[in-house]
């Protein structure tokens, strides 16, 4: 008898050998090292391969522990729009070696620029009327073997693709911003941005993937938010959730032991502190905002990942990093920090200094062995660049380190 599959459910059989291949890769993935280690390299530097500067860092690893390494690679200038693409390198050996970047979103139609921003940017040089900014980019490694991405163009419109061969090939991008179209009755947006860093597949399946989304209109309601959309039927189609923080910015997510969903979020909260919320179904029904004495709150995006803990210390850990200050100006953001919470992000008693010196975006992934990467920006001296002072945005550099580190 000849079987005839139809392309959903040739994607499914696959999803189930891919699921089949990532247990035994887990069941025969080696013991956790003893002796603290942390390594580093960079994987992006500033005036390279054409591109004026590499910005915004993602990471992820697949269900088949390949490494996805992504960024914003900004073309002519600095600034937050212009000619930018979204460029990605991966690794098959644990982050050993890395292949070439390369361009892997949105090289179809370009879109209108979008005429909204704030007044503190009006001023900067943000590239002319053709120019083309492709933004925030965040991948998903699903459980059962694909990659998903979203991303945004001009701050305004959202975009969804996937991968079934671990980042090597995309599907064409397919427009999304329907989702957060819905939002619109509670905040009647302007720009919106996914994360960024990375989003995450919940035990049930349901993809989750955090946003924000602001207006500049000074006599708004509502002015800014933190949210997340997501999805029931494996990225076939997307709902926002509810709004998670308001006057929130540039969030995380992960999922704890218990099933909950923890979103923290950048905010101007005077006692510069991280905000968080929980939501039993990472959509709906955030607990009321509160702000985490442990995290300090320079005004920068940060990465958070869930880790399975030790041999000697299983069960649910969390991780976050971002600028171990307080300081808000971009000049000051300096010192990624690893903190551990070993209770569901209530406190953070842990922290260990990762970059002495300029350092700001980053983002965390773990590897099937319990090695822990964080990719983030960092900064170098003397600056390649002709400037007035170092600063934290001349490479993406990936820093791989166990737990033992961590807690050395």
């Amino acid at each position: 008898m000849v079987w005839l599959l139809s392309t959903n459910s040739k994607r499914a059989l696959k999803s189930i050998i891919n699921f089949g291949l990532l247990l035994a890769s887990f069941s025969a993935a080696p013991t956790y090292a003893e002796k603290p280690y942390l390594t580093k390299q960079v994987l992006f530097e500033e005036k390279t391969d054409g591109f004026s500067l590499y910005r915004i860092p993602g990471i992820v690893v697949t269900a088949k522990g390949t490494i996805l390494a992504y960024c914003e690679a900004r073309k002519l200038r600095e600034a937050d729009r212009g000619e930018i693409e979204i460029h990605l390198r991966r690794s098959i050996d644990g982050g050993e070696t890395f292949s070439p970047a390369r361009q892997i979103a949105h090289m179809g139609p370009r879109l209108p620029r979008n005429p909204h921003m704030s007044e503190s940017k009006r001023g900067k040089d943000m590239g002319g009327p053709d120019e083309q900014t492709v933004n925030n980019p965040m991948a998903i490694a699903g459980k059962d073997g694909l990659v998903h991405m979203v991303y945004c163009v001009e701050y305004a419109r959202a975009f969804y693709m996937v991968s079934e061969d671990d980042g090597v090939s995309w599907s064409d991008p397919l427009g999304i911003t329907y989702a957060m179209e819905n939002l619109r009755g509670e905040l009647d947006w302007q720009v919106i941005a996914s994360g960024p860093g990375h989003a995450i597949q919940l035990e049930n399946g349901r993809l989750v993937v955090p946003f924000w989304m602001a207006t500049y209109e000074e006599d708004a309601p509502l002015r800014k938010a933190a949210c997340v959309i997501y999805s029931d039927d494996n990225g076939e189609s997307w709902i926002a959730g509810e709004i998670a923080i308001r006057g929130g910015g540039e969030p995380n997510v992960a999922q704890l032991a218990d099933g909950r969903v923890i979103l923290t979020s950048r905010n101007t909260n005077e006692r510069n502190r991280r905000l968080a919320s929980y939501s039993d179904d990472g959509a709906k029904n955030w607990s009321e905002p509160r702000l985490v004495e442990d995290l300090l709150e320079p005004g920068c995006m940060a990465g958070i990942v869930a880790h399975p803990g030790t041999s000697d210390k299983p069960g649910s850990v969390l991780l976050f990093s971002n600028p171990y200050t307080t300081k808000r100006k971009h000049s000051a953001r300096q010192d990624v920090t690893i903190n551990m919470s070993l209770d569901g992000g209530i406190t953070w008693p842990t922290q260990k200094l990762l970059e002495d010196g300029p350092s700001a975006y980053s983002d965390l992934a773990v590897m099937p062995d319990g090695t822990i990467l964080c990719f983030y920006e960092s900064g170098v001296y003397p600056p390649k660049m002709k400037r007035n002072r170092d600063w934290a945005y001349a490479n993406l550099t990936l820093a791989r380190f166990n737990l033992e580190w961590v807690n050395e």
